[in-house]
């Protein structure tokens, strides 16, 4: 369920998610491709921070993040845990290189740098995070701690 109306665009997250350090745009989604083509080039590659989509699940062993990174090689993504439980993504795409007799007639994928950061629980083992990259899609996988059940010791009655 969406705190946030569609008007503000297909988002589906919770504004009150406490692990989600995301950037929210609240203009992302709005019919203005003219203004974003008027822009500078430098203010046009600011956008694609917005633009590296992510999905997060939770499996009862593992919180999963899948990025999408069409085009960009693993070298081009870096995956960092801070150290206060912050996984941060992060990368840039380059810029194409335009050759002096190169003629463009529409230019619409983003450049420029993204960067994402997640709170991640308590119970998430920092140690053992591993990334792959397949197809275009960046998989983080940051394993979870057992919750060890409390330990029940039955107690005699004297009588």
């Amino acid at each position: 369920m969406s705190l946030i109306p569609s008007f503000f665009g297909n988002r589906r997250s919770n504004i009150f998610d406490p692990f989600s350090l995301d950037i929210w745009d609240p203009f992302e989604g709005f019919p203005w491709p003219t203004a974003v083509a008027n822009l500078p080039s430098s203010a046009r590659e600011t956008t694609a921070v917005a633009n590296a989509r992510i999905d997060w699940k939770e499996t009862p062993e593992a919180h999963v993040f899948k990025v999408d990174v069409p085009g960009l090689k693993k070298e081009e993504v870096k995956v960092e845990i801070e150290d206060n439980n912050i996984l941060q993504i992060s990368g840039e795409r380059s810029k194409e290189q335009e050759e002096k007799n190169d003629k463009w007639h529409r230019v619409e994928r983003s450049s420029g740098k993204f960067l994402r950061r997640f709170r991640l629980p308590e119970n998430a083992k920092l140690d053992q995070v591993k990334a792959a990259m397949e197809n275009g899609v960046l998989t983080v996988t940051v394993p979870k701690e057992e919750v060890k059940k409390p330990e029940v010791k039955a107690i005699d009655i004297s009588g």
